[in-house]
């Protein structure tokens, strides 16, 4: 099991630089990656959450972490790709990930806030199809030497594409979502599924779905892993939570484990840095050791 940990850029916090100090501490401490969320618009649930506070762009941001690290994984969970040109995403991600040494995790989703959607010239009704066929253009760009495409979109061809990923084929697409429509798309398209806040009971449901999915398409289970994301704190009606002990994290993600979760990565559930730090001292003294 690795343990990554989310950098709060969605949480309102004035002092971009204390972020990218998150990251340093992130590494110094031995997580495994750092996990940045992606919203344009303060609104609906975000605006609630943090009002009118910065919410920083993610892969922006991951840049700079990637010169502040040199080991530690940077992942986004999750951008959400309608809100992106995928053609304009493919080379950005490519960029980041040859920049960082091959460090990328691509977490992507289909959102789930309609005005912000429709602010970006993104149809909210189509935002599925929008997200399947940019999924399918990103490996295409990623992996062909003469890509071409031919989408209800998008097309293109007879055009050379580079930076091509560090890693190969590229790095890994992670599904996020917890509904059956995101473990279809992890199975026709993803290298991971990424539920949100999941209790293990549904995800055990979710998994026997995966598997359902994955033997009807001739996958390999091994080519979905399945990686979790969870915030510190007491669980809600919205969403489970790993609990703010250190013995009952250390048991609740040893179940998570037990049942095939490759990663988790813990969200906060403050703005607060001062809150923060410690938390993440916590978690390095009485956590990690147990899971590496």
């Amino acid at each position: 099991m690795q343990i990554g940990i989310s950098l709060q850029n969605n949480w309102g916090v004035e002092d971009v630089q204390s972020l990218v100090q998150l990251a340093r501490k992130a590494e110094e401490l031995g997580f495994a990656s750092v996990w940045l969320h992606d919203h344009v618009f303060n609104a609906a649930h975000v605006y609630n959450r943090i009002g009118k506070k910065p919410y920083y762009e993610p892969l922006t941001l991951l840049s700079y972490v990637a010169a502040c690290t040199q080991r530690v994984g940077l992942g986004t969970s999750v951008l959400v790709l309608p809100y992106h040109n995928p053609l304009r995403l493919a080379k950005i991600a490519a960029t980041l990930d040859v920049l960082s040494g091959g460090r990328l995790l691509l977490g992507v989703g289909v959102g789930g806030v309609p005005q912000e959607s429709e602010a970006l010239g993104s149809p909210y009704a189509e935002r599925g199809a929008i997200t399947d066929e940019a999924i399918a253009i990103m490996k295409e760009l990623w992996t062909k030497e003469d890509p071409s495409f031919a989408g209800k979109y998008y097309r293109f061809s007879d055009m050379p594409f580079s930076p091509k990923p560090l890693q190969k084929p590229h790095f890994p697409v992670l599904i996020g979502g917890n509904s059956r429509a995101a473990i279809r798309r992890a199975v026709r398209l993803g290298n991971g599924w990424h539920p949100f806040a999941i209790s293990l009971e549904t995800l055990l449901e979710g998994m026997h779905s995966l598997r359902e999915y994955a033997q009807q398409a001739g996958r390999d289970m091994a080519e979905i892993p399945v990686s979790v994301s969870l915030p510190l704190g007491t669980p809600t009606p919205r969403g489970d939570a790993l609990g703010t002990e250190p013995h009952g994290i250390v048991d609740k993600i040893q179940a998570f484990a037990s049942v095939g979760v490759q990663l988790l990565v813990i969200t906060g559930n403050t703005g607060n840095i001062a809150e923060t730090l410690p938390a993440m001292d916590m978690l390095a003294r009485e956590v990690l050791p147990v899971f590496q």
